[in-house]
């Protein structure tokens, strides 16, 4: 089954992190994908920073950023092919990035069939 692993962070929490443990947990967020390649179906993105997203709202009006009261926003995503949502979560917990404060990773399952739109 797929799902997308979509990577938040709280940047207020993210501020006391010492640059060089940032920069080594980064390096195992690289070794990750790597381990993990026979599992993930989308390679997915780095975002950059929520200062550069801008979101259309139903009715058309355009606003910079997605929603201001939001203090976790998403730096990435990934589609990962597993099992089932156990062995979703079971990967999930092994994203290094969880170690430092703020981070999370949500996931979601995919919609694969829309037949069932029909």
């Amino acid at each position: 089954m797929k799902y997308v692993f979509m990577f938040a962070s709280d940047a207020s929490l993210q501020a006391g992190v010492a640059p060089e443990v940032a920069q080594e947990v980064y390096g195992r967020i690289y070794a990750w994908f790597g381990e993990h390649e026979a599992d993930i179906a989308d390679g997915g993105a780095e975002l950059l920073g929520v200062e550069t997203a801008t979101t259309v709202r139903s009715g058309g009006s355009v606003v910079d950023g997605p929603f201001s009261e939001a203090k976790e926003v998403i730096g990435g995503f990934t589609i990962v092919d597993v099992a089932d949502m156990d062995a979703a979560v079971a990967l999930a917990r092994s994203w290094p990035a969880l170690e430092l404060p703020g981070n999370s990773v949500e996931i979601r399952p995919m919609v694969v069939d829309y037949s069932q739109f029909e």
